[in-house]
């Protein structure tokens, strides 16, 4: 990702939501050396941020609904909350929650694109979003899984404004001329029930160790370790309450 902190239209925070907090902290912890801190206010509903030396770089959640899914989520940086649901609504998206106030570090909503995939965006406050990218232990790149790509690149362009540099394989997002994700067509690899839906990828300093560490404290592998022709070194896992989310070799220039 060629973003370095957040920016407007970019990707600047990812959340796991989880039906077992502690297990989820303990399994993070071990992969990445996240250090959590629960927020102790009752009204903060066990939210809890991940860092990294004295950067925020994720953060950890139980799950506040019975509907809700277990899953990494990710927010993108707004100027204007309101307004951007506004948008969203009028190029074909749900709004699912919000736009509201959390305390004073900010405001979001929660969406849906026309294709199912879920996502949130964040006007900020006090809190502009994680502290550091593309570092291990951090996040390094989006990847957007959809089954309706054309659709996709409609929607997100018109709502972010985002650049697109669609090659024979794959599909790059770009902001400001910072690429930052990327696109997947859902073919029939995958299977009908699993949703359109974003992919955090997390930097790492070596892949194969990462997804062995992660199969040793309870994960599982969904795609083994893969050196992408002319790009970087990758796997996605799958964490003990089954969210996804991928790594990728820190030192490979994406």
């Amino acid at each position: 990702m060629k973003l370095d902190a957040p920016v407007t239209g970019g990707p600047c925070w990812t959340e796991l939501s989880t039906s077992d907090l502690e297990a989820a902290k303990r399994f993070y912890t071990r992969l990445f050396g996240w250090r959590p801190e629960t927020d102790p206010r009752q009204e903060a509903g066990g939210y809890t941020v991940a860092h990294l030396g004295d950067a925020a770089v994720a953060a950890l959640t139980p799950l506040y609904q019975e509907s809700q899914p277990v899953a990494w989520n990710l927010s993108f940086a707004v100027t204007d909350a309101d307004a951007a649901v506004r948008e969203v609504t009028a190029a074909g998206g749900t709004v699912l929650l919000g736009p509201m106030d959390v305390f004073d570090v900010g405001r979001f909503a929660v969406a849906v694109d026309p294709a199912g995939a879920a996502f949130q965006l964040w006007q900020a406050g006090t809190f502009p979003g994680a502290g550091l990218f593309n570092a291990p232990g951090t996040l390094g790149w989006v990847e957007l899984l959809t089954r309706a790509p054309e659709l996709a690149v409609d929607f997100y362009t018109t709502v972010f404004g985002w650049g697109v540099e669609a090659e024979r394989h794959y599909t790059q997002w770009s902001v400001g001329g910072a690429d930052f994700g990327g696109m997947v067509t859902m073919d029939d690899k995958f299977p009908h029930e699993v949703p359109a839906h974003w992919l955090p990828y997390f930097a790492v300093e070596d892949v194969d160790d990462a997804a062995a560490v992660a199969t040793r404290v309870g994960g599982t592998v969904l795609m083994m370790p893969t050196s992408v022709p002319d790009g970087p070194r990758i796997a996605v896992l799958r964490d003990p309450q089954r969210a996804m989310f991928g790594v990728y070799r820190a030192a490979d220039d994406r």
